[in-house]
């Protein structure tokens, strides 16, 4: 899933500064799971709002309201209900979901309440890992289902560096190092000797660096 943080209340004011009408829009996709911008927490985030507007002597009418998604038209099509009634939207969704919703409503002043951090997956209660990098090109099937562009610190193809010690890594030996992982884990698949073959040099076209990236699947466009 992507996961997600909610910005400093002082930023979020800051964007909000010319707003008298604000519309709070959680999401109930992916960061209600992260418990960063479901309908608990824009409820939350909305009197945070209007007790910050209120403590730098502004007013302002702060509502709330959710979408199941915000990446997808279909569920986009509901804030029609809301059309004029608000002069900003607060989007407590990831940045995809704040640029599908300014895409589609090109007259309305949206605005981020979090910072999109990475696709992860829940360690334990309340704990989030990086587990993807959206690369475009995966590597999985090589490492025995362990990222080695999301999860070592230099996105390294053929191994550990030479820092590397005592299964940890050098940047912050607090994290494993996932090549140490990759070894171990190949290991007990009996699947060690695929880790000779030198990976090929990275083609990296497929990471997004040569712009936003689109995927068409002709059987399912009308």
């Amino acid at each position: 899933m992507i996961v997600a943080e909610r910005k400093p209340l002082a930023e979020i004011l800051k964007m909000l500064r010319d707003s008298r009408k604000i519309l709070v829009l959680a999401c109930k996709g992916c960061v209600t799971v992260c418990s960063a911008g479901g309908e608990r927490e824009a409820e939350i985030l909305a009197s945070l709002v209007r007790l910050g507007l209120r403590k730098e002597g502004r007013e302002a009418e702060v509502a709330t309201a959710s979408l199941v998604r915000q990446c997808d038209k279909e569920y986009i099509d509901g804030l029609d209900q809301y059309a004029g009634q608000y002069d900003a939207i607060l989007s407590t969704a990831c940045g995809v979901g704040v640029n599908f919703i300014a895409n589609l409503r090109p007259a309305e002043h949206v605005y981020p309440a979090l910072n999109t951090t990475f696709f992860g997956g829940s360690a334990e209660q309340g704990v989030w890992k990086e587990m993807c990098a959206g690369c475009g090109h995966c590597v999985l099937h090589f490492t025995g289902g362990l990222c080695p562009v999301a999860r070592c610190a230099k996105s390294l193809m053929n191994g550990p560096c030479g820092g590397s010690a005592n299964g940890r890594c050098e940047i912050n030996t607090e994290t494993d190092c996932v090549w140490q992982m990759i070894y171990d884990r190949m290991g007990r698949l009996e699947r060690q000797q695929e880790l000779t073959a030198a990976a090929p040099v990275r083609d990296w076209s497929t990471a997004g660096h040569g712009g936003p990236r689109k995927r068409v699947r002709e059987d399912l466009t009308v």
